[in-house]
């Protein structure tokens, strides 16, 4: 079995087990386990934790349990429960949004660095996708737990995102993806200033054999993965580091994000592909001090989705959307071309 098909077998797996770890608070009273895990565990039941209890699903210090069993001050408690709760049950948040178009098909929004798109484990609230219901009541696909998406962007990365509010909308936004014909724009503060200013990044990206959790390039010629396509452009350098256009032709996971590392200059403060780190160096005093700085003003990897253009379900118009960059981003803009005045 590939590389590949073996991180996808695991995770279809992984996908059938909702995780949970606790570590008891040193003040906690003596309280049932069944009891104290309906406080800590949100969008279940006291027959549910009975049950995963009794199939062996929760473990104390690495022990089995019953349900009577009392909690103490530092138990560490883990639960593994089957079949996740509310693969199809998505609940309606009274969340802000910050919509910048909508009609009765579809509806743009500008998502802030930080919120999760859609529901998954550890994340069933506060979602994109929560807030979509709340504010729709009814999405395409709201029997599963991304009602309306046909596309998202990262949890730290904020802008752009187009949802479908109808059925034919969903497919017809879907064909335009599977297409490429939909126009995607990011723009991203790298470390370094890639030699070549203009050019087109191409390789078959795949789950890292190392950390499924980060994706990595490999060869076109390689079997393993799928093509993935990226058009940049240097817009801006400031020595140790540059502003720098990307336009997607095909939308993988972390595409910008791993072929920017491919290249040697990973996003600043994306700690997933290095750029937590001092990659590139200068002579400037004080630079590690400013650095710091740096990763305090934008603390999540520096990408912003800017603008976003496609062909209207029935109008068949295009539309062109643009989101002005977010404050950390501008901040740390502005600090970079600051510098370079100096």
């Amino acid at each position: 079995m590939s590389i590949d098909k073996e991180i996808d077998q695991l995770e279809s797996e992984d996908d059938l087990f909702e995780h949970y770890n606790f570590v008891v608070d040193k003040g906690q009273q003596l309280m049932r386990i069944d009891l104290y895990l309906l406080l800590k565990i949100s969008n279940t039941s006291r027959s549910r934790i009975q049950t995963g209890i009794l199939a062996g699903s929760v473990r104390v210090n690495g022990n089995l349990i019953k349900s009577n069993y009392k909690v103490k001050p530092l138990d560490i408690i883990s639960v593994s429960f089957a079949q996740p709760p509310r693969d199809t049950d998505v609940l309606a948040e009274d969340i802000a949004l910050n919509i910048i178009y909508e009609d009765t098909d579809i509806l743009l929004v500008n998502k802030s660095p930080g919120m999760v798109v859609h529901p998954a484990h550890g994340n069933w609230n506060g979602t994109l996708v929560n807030g979509l219901l709340y504010h729709c009541q009814q999405l395409p696909g709201s029997t599963n737990i991304r009602p309306g998406l046909v596309h998202r962007i990262d949890k730290d990365t904020s802008g752009l995102l187009v949802v479908a509010k109808s059925e034919f909308a969903l497919t017809y936004l879907a064909k335009q993806f599977f297409d490429h014909t939909i126009e995607r724009t990011y723009f991203a503060i790298l470390w370094g200033v890639p030699k070549e200013l203009k050019g087109t990044l191409r390789g078959n990206i795949t789950r890292s054999p190392k950390d499924r959790k980060i994706m990595t390039i490999l060869p076109e010629s390689n079997e393993v993965g799928k093509l993935a396509i990226t058009h940049y452009e240097v817009i801006e350098t400031f020595g140790f580091c540059s502003l720098v256009k990307f336009n997607l032709e095909t939308g993988r996971t972390h595409q910008i994000r791993a072929h920017a590392q491919s290249m040697g200059h990973p996003l600043i403060s994306d700690a997933s592909y290095g750029g937590d780190k001092i990659r590139f160096m200068s002579t400037m005093s004080n630079f590690k001090q400013f650095v710091d700085n740096m990763f305090k003003i934008c603390p999540r990897q520096a990408l912003h989705a800017y603008s976003l253009g496609f062909e209207h379900p029935t109008s068949h118009e295009w539309l062109q959307f643009t989101s002005p960059y977010p404050e950390d981003f501008n901040l740390l803009l502005e600090k970079l071309r600051n510098l370079i005045k100096i």
